[in-house]
This record gives structure tokens, C-alpha cells and sequence, in this order.
């Protein structure tokens, strides 16, 4: 195959899939991230809560998130009770707004015409 014909590496290379973020693939991740964007933090609870999953399965994907460096977990202590902080990191933003551009990218995606 040639650089200039349709579907050659070249082609595939430059498709908006491959700007998708690896970790942004999980739904629960993305949803995380993006509840996360559009506040300064948010406690555990209200996180789970908004996102509708198991405390275990959210507790795994921040551990993930937090591994990847998106966010930022705080814990600490209120009248005796143990409390968890989530914050979205610069980095996570960021992360977030290329994901989803290159979501936006393959939804708006065209085939070229047919030669007929």
C-alpha cells in the first residue's frame, strides 16, 4: 500500500482513535473524570452516588485515575468519621478535553465519496 491511497498505515495512523486516551476507555473512569471537571472536589459518597456504582468498583477506578495521575485523594477525619476527597488534577482536565475531542473527531469522521 501507498502513503496516498485509502486505508494505507498512513491512513490508519492518523484515524482520531488513536488520540483517545487509554485510560479514559473505562466508562466508570470517564464518568469519574468528567463529574470531577466541572468541580473543585467532591467527597466519596456524592462521587459514588452521581455515578451510580459500588463503593469497590469506584474505590478500583481511582486507584487507576490516581495511578495515572488525574486525580488527587485526600482523606481525613470529621466527628470520628473517615471522609474522602477527590480532586481532578491539571493533568486529568487535560486529559479529559483531548479525549473528548477525539470522540468528537470520530463521530464527525467521513468516508471520502465512492469512485464510481
Amino acid at each position: 500500500m501507498t502513503a496516498d491511497r485509502p486505508g494505507s498505515r498512513s491512513d490508519v495512523e492518523h484515524h482520531p482513535r488513536h488520540a483517545l486516551d487509554d485510560v479514559l476507555q473505562s466508562p466508570v473512569r470517564l464518568s469519574v473524570v468528567a463529574a470531577l471537571s466541572g468541580v473543585e472536589r467532591a467527597d466519596f459518597t456524592t462521587l459514588r452516588d452521581t455515578i451510580e456504582v459500588s463503593d469497590s468498583a469506584l474505590s478500583k477506578q481511582l486507584t487507576a485515575l490516581k495511578g495515572a495521575g488525574y486525580v488527587e485523594i485526600t482523606k481525613d477525619r470529621v466527628a470520628r468519621r473517615a471522609r474522602t476527597r477527590v480532586r481532578l488534577t491539571d493533568a486529568g482536565a487535560a486529559a479529559l478535553r483531548s479525549h473528548l475531542a477525539a470522540l468528537r473527531a470520530i463521530a464527525e469522521l467521513s468516508l471520502p465519496a465512492a469512485a464510481d
